[in-house]
């Protein structure tokens, strides 16, 4: 119920907090006001160490940005199936807000209650988990507080990091990835620690992909997961703890994250949707409570991160074998979505727009030095984007983000294209083959052709990419495992109509 209080000089304050944000609850059993406490560095957070023993019950909470605003999520396997309260600040004052229940235990694969709490303002600080109403034995972060955006309405993200393919490989048959070594074997939790510790970002992106463990049973981590040991454990939520929540547990503490769907989420009608069924219920931007699987997610979501629109395209799907193969199925469902794309951005023709979405658009695998001799993903994606009414993307769409491809790469056309920015290796094995550079720059790629300007790839290196606020221009950069940069610092032109970047 509104907690509609009218005292003396109070009331301006009030009022002003309950229009800005989700609605405050009236009381909190034993819910008084924490103490003060001052902004921590990510430091602050060190990983918790996996349960030993008897799985006791467990919850995990983040700040996650969708098309439905700023969210603080919480999965837990306590039994009472209820949600807690966040406390956060508005205009100097804090009050307490109830998460909503979302979803309820369904089955061993999903033995969880998933709970959030929408619409949190931007002008919002200090939200922390009220001890009192946490029911589960562990929870994530221990110090029970959260991220919150540090831009406004009229400001953006200043440092953004983006990851993607994060997830340990363990195939059906055949060799696994080594979950147990996280410095060359399976380097995501060393990547996700030191994305909060050395890049500290003010927002993350992951580009998708963080499911990998199809047959639990043949990891080398099982110790260190429970619930997540077995065949039968794949796609559980124990397996997304295993592979996502536990090893970027200190970067969740650390700053809000956007997420979009990867092909390895993928549906898997005899297992509860499969991967694809754990993404709906827990990461995607509107979750399902029924166990429901859809290869498309329509319309797009719009993120807006103040004056910077992040729209994320579900192309998980497109092209699943990686061929090249289009169908007029694909190419029109895509067309839908990438000129929703350009109508909300034509509502916003001052603001940059990053397009990001799992399997890119223009990214190129392989090139020789004979002109033509190139292979490029994602052509179904590509013809979406020809098939709309303009035709190409709208002008201030200044970058498409993706994964799929194991490598790092940034090419750019020096034309109304957006660069293509491709981040495929922030974990997952094995690392492919990247191209020759200087025989990149020879090719013409995408409808209608155009030969690409400049292409910088980082092949057989895991890391992630930064992306900075430079005084109105962006500066894009790869780290590797330790954040390190590798390579250039490349700055983003300021034209929408020859997009580029000057490498230095």
């Amino acid at each position: 119920m509104l907690n509609r209080i009218t005292v003396f000089a109070l009331v301006s304050v009030m009022a002003a907090a309950l229009s800005a944000g989700a609605t405050p609850v009236q009381i909190v059993p034993g819910g008084g006001p924490p103490s003060p406490t001052p902004s921590p560095g990510p430091t602050d957070w060190p990983s918790t160490p996996p349960p030993t023993g008897p799985v006791p019950s467990e919850a995990w909470a983040w700040t996650q940005l969708t098309s439905r605003g700023t969210q603080i999520r919480y999965v837990t396997t306590d039994t009472t199936q209820s949600c807690p309260v966040v406390r956060y600040a508005v205009a100097g004052v804090r009050n307490p807000y109830s998460m909503q229940r979302v979803s309820v235990p369904s089955g061993a694969q999903f033995p969880t209650t998933v709970c959030e709490l929408v619409d949190v303002p931007l002008t919002a600080s200090d939200a922390v988990l009220e001890q009192s109403t946490i029911h589960a034995a562990v929870v994530h972060p221990a110090n029970r507080l959260l991220p919150l955006p540090n831009w406004t309405t009229a400001t953006r993200p200043r440092t953004i990091a983006v990851i993607g393919d994060t997830g340990c490989r363990v195939p059906l048959t055949g060799t696994a990835q080594d979950c147990a070594n996280h410095q060359s074997g399976w380097p995501f939790p060393q990547i996700a620690n030191n994305v909060a510790t050395v890049s500290r970002p003010d927002l993350v992106i992951h580009v998708g992909d963080y499911l990998y463990r199809d047959n639990p049973g043949n990891e080398d981590d099982q110790a260190a997961n429970p619930g997540c040991v077995a065949y039968g454990d794949r796609a559980s939520w124990s397996c997304v703890v295993a592979d996502f929540f536990r090893p970027a547990e200190t970067l969740l503490a650390t700053a809000p994250i956007a997420l979009t769907r990867g092909n390895h989420e993928d549906c898997n009608l005899a297992l509860a949707g499969g991967a694809g069924g754990a993404w709906f219920r827990y990461l995607a931007d509107s979750l399902r409570d029924d166990g429901r699987c859809t290869p498309y997610t329509t319309p797009p979501a719009v993120i807006r991160a103040g004056t910077l629109n992040l729209v994320s395209v579900d192309s998980s799907f497109a092209d699943p074998d990686d061929d090249g193969t289009m169908t007029q199925a694909q190419i029109n469902e895509y067309t839908g979505q990438f000129t929703a794309v350009n109508q909300d951005a034509a509502l916003h023709s001052g603001n940059d727009y990053f397009l990001f979405t799992h399997k890119p658009l223009w990214m190129v695998k392989s090139a020789g030095f004979t002109q033509g001799n190139v292979t490029w993903a994602t052509h179904v994606l590509d013809a979406a984007v020809t098939n709309t009414g303009l035709g190409r993307l709208a002008d201030n769409v200044r970058l498409v983000l993706s994964g799929h491809i194991h490598i790092y790469q940034m090419i750019d056309f020096n034309t109304p294209r957006p660069p293509q920015v491709t981040v495929g290796s922030s974990g997952g094995e094995p690392l492919d083959n990247g191209p020759i550079d200087s025989n990149v720059t020879r090719q013409s790629v995408g409808t209608p052709p155009q030969p690409v300007t400049q292409s910088i790839t980082q092949a057989h290196i895991y890391g992630y990419a930064v992306l900075r606020d430079n005084g109105g221009a962006w500066d894009l950069t790869f780290h590797d495992t330790t954040g390190a940069l590798q390579g250039q610092t490349c700055t983003l032109s300021a034209s929408l109509v020859n997009k580029q970047f000057t490498c230095h």
